[in-house]
Parts: C-alpha cells; sequence; structure tokens
C-alpha cells in the first residue's frame, strides 16, 4: 500500500509534469519554469509542510531542482517518462517487495524461515515481480 507521502509525492509529480509538457509544447528543450509550492499545493490540495519535505527529499534524489527567489519554486530535472513510479516509490517508501525476503534492493534474510521451501515467500515474489512489472513499464508521465 502507498503511504500518505508516497501518494503526495505522486500528486505534485503530475502537477509539475504537467507544467513539463506545457513548457515542451512551447519550447522544446527548453527549461521548465518552476513551480512554487503554494501553486502545486493550488492544482493537488495537500499539507504544504509536508510537501515541502517530500519536494525537499525528491531534489536530494536528483529528481527535481529548485530555484530560489520570487519567481522560484521547483521543477523536473529529467524528462518525465524517464522517471518510473518504481523509482519513486523507492525513494518514498522504500521496498516494493511485501517481504524482505524476496526485495531485490532490500533483502534480509527471514530469522524464523527456509527460504528454499517457503511457500509464502515464493507466492509474494510472484507479487513483487507483478508489481514490479506495472511500476517500472509506467513513468511520471503517465500520471497526466
Amino acid at each position: 500500500m502507498l503511504s500518505k507521502k508516497a501518494q503526495y509525492a505522486f500528486r505534485a509529480l503530475a502537477v509539475l509534469t504537467s507544467e513539463y509538457v506545457k513548457s515542451q509544447t512551447k519550447s522544446p528543450g527548453v527549461e521548465m519554469n518552476p513551480l512554487s509550492i503554494p501553486r502545486i499545493v493550488e492544482r493537488a490540495p495537500m499539507s504544504v509542510k509536508f510537501l515541502e519535505q517530500i519536494l525537499a527529499e525528491l531534489r536530494r534524489a536528483g529528481l527535481l531542482a529548485a530555484r530560489r527567489g520570487p519567481m522560484g519554486g521547483y521543477y523536473l530535472k529529467m524528462a518525465p517518462e524517464d522517471v518510473s513510479l518504481a523509482k519513486v516509490v523507492r525513494l518514498i517508501d522504500g521496498p516494493i517487495a511485501p517481504l524482505k525476503c524476496v526485495s531485490l534492493n532490500y533483502y534480509e534474510k527471514c530469522d524464523d524461515c527456509t527460504e528454499a521451501t517457503c511457500g509464502l515467500r515464493r507466492s509474494m515474489a510472484e507479487v513483487r515481480d507483478a508489481n514490479l512489472e506495472v511500476l517500472n513499464r509506467l513513468s511520471i508521465a503517465d500520471l497526466v
């Protein structure tokens, strides 16, 4: 299940993606105008304080850039089609896998089972693979 933080991240990214698409339609290859947090919240209502933290995290991860000043705000640092939903989920929520023992990036051995014969592990690996297939195929461009 996506956390509220991930939902807010996707809502903000959808707003920024929409702005990116508009800017590229007008002037291909030109950097988009940044959107301030109040403008993002105006288009996708959410907690301003929480959004500030989320956008800062996405900026540190290299998905967004920020410009200071009266005309400042946040903007996408890369094309929306280059940012998979899986990447955002991992940045915000961590593992996609439902169990640590089937995680590709955050693997931890189970303390109380034998992985080789665990039916739950095999089943959850299928769940992980199905989720990953969709989340890797879709990008933030698909949000708008």
